[in-house]
């Protein structure tokens, strides 16, 4: 029974080994660099293992031959050595003493204080300046130079919602997927600011060699240069609240021509989106995009169901505030409104006013007021919101 029983396990082991082979990818090293930073961190790194590990066998190795050659069964007995008081130990103290101080100041130092001033030169060749901005739970990045200088988007997780249900197939980029990725041209050097809106968070792709972290109320600096087209994934990797694990950052890396296409794409959409601003739009499409725009942003806090989480976020559904005029009898906005709350926030609420466009945040509140049971009926008009700002 005993014997079957371990049969058992082992099989279970085994099933378990599989199944970690088959869906994950097993690494020893970091992962490909492609920045001249991510370089010579992978660089640095190697070297610094190496030096560990002969240290380490050194030290092992007169570990066991002191342990096998001087124990009490050949004769040996306790030293009662209180300190280097002959010219031999004197010698032998200082002499690795010394080999220390050349393998940390020398070996080690130059190399690490190599590294910490090429990540600290932001400026020196710079070819272009990127804005990210951290907030609960997305990022929000803003072109402050060259061509792109005005284009300025939110990126939001993609993944569908019945994948972190657990109600449908997980695919493999599973909560590493956007909406709107960061492109960025291939052989350019970005200079990054980075700042955060609420709490501390932290923009970081493995591949780029780079992390730093965006703090409310500072701007941070670092830099990237990517050498290779592709697409690079990373995450937000400071603790920064409920949905942390919901907002990957995402690059694409393009030649320069295709950076050049997209910057024309990218600024024709704005424009587009901005000039939704000017028409008047039926209820019926403000609803149908509100839906939209509600699952990217508010959803993660105030769930799909508008019930929110008690004692952390409020409910929609039945709000007080959601039912309730926007406007006053003269047509000024009310203060602590429904749009109000939503163009301006308040406490832990954001100020959507700086991340959504007019049309985002009027079909927004639309739909909010419009649905999870709420029947108010009306409509807030994309100039309405225009004209608040």
């Amino acid at each position: 029974m005993a014997f079957k029983q371990y049969q058992q396990s082992g099989a279970a082991l085994m099933l378990a080994l599989w199944s970690l082979a088959a869906h994950a990818e097993m690494r020893w090293n970091f992962p490909k660099p492609v920045t001249p930073m991510a370089e010579d961190t992978l660089h640095v790194h190697n070297k610094f293992m190496i030096i560990i590990m002969v240290i380490f066998l050194v030290v092992l190795g007169i570990m066991i031959y002191s342990i096998f050659n001087h124990r009490k069964s050949k004769g040996h007995t306790p030293s009662q050595f209180t300190g280097p008081t002959t010219r031999s130990q004197v010698i032998w103290t200082l002499v690795p003493f010394a080999i220390l101080l050349y393998i940390d100041f020398i070996l080690m130092g130059i190399p690490a204080y190599h590294s910490v001033v090429m990540m600290e030169d932001t400026k020196n060749g710079a070819d272009m300046v990127l804005k990210v901005t951290g907030m609960q739970w997305r990022w929000q990045y803003e072109y402050m130079d060259g061509d792109a200088k005005g284009i300025k988007y939110v990126s939001n997780l993609k993944t569908p919602q019945d994948e972190i249900d657990g109600k449908a197939e997980k695919n493999p980029d599973y909560l590493l997927e956007v909406d709107n990725p960061l492109v960025l041209p291939v052989g350019k050097k970005v200079r990054v600011l980075l700042t955060a809106n609420d709490v501390i968070h932290t923009w970081w792709v493995p591949q780029f060699g780079t992390a730093r972290d965006a703090i409310p109320g500072f701007l941070r600096e670092t830099w990237i240069k990517i050498e290779e087209p592709g697409t690079y994934k990373g995450q937000c990797k400071e603790l920064c609240g409920k949905g942390h694990g919901f907002m990957p950052v995402v690059v694409n890396a393009v030649s320069e021509a295709d950076y050049k296409k997209w910057v024309e794409a990218k600024k024709t959409e704005l424009e587009a989106a901005s000039a939704g601003a000017d028409k008047q739009w039926s209820k019926e499409d403000l609803i149908a995009h509100g839906k939209e725009v509600y699952e990217k942003n508010c959803a993660v806090c105030h769930q799909a169901d508008g019930k929110g989480i008690p004692g952390t976020f409020p409910a929609l559904a039945g709000s007080k505030i959601i039912n309730a005029p926007i406007f006053d009898k003269d047509g000024k906005l009310m203060t602590d409104s429904h749009l109000d709350r939503v163009f301006n926030g308040k406490n832990v609420m954001p100020a959507w006013k700086g991340i959504l466009n007019d049309v985002d945040i009027a079909s927004v509140v639309t739909f909010e007021r419009n649905s999870f049971g709420n029947s108010m009926g009306d409509m807030v008009q994309p100039a309405q919101v225009k004209a608040l700002r």
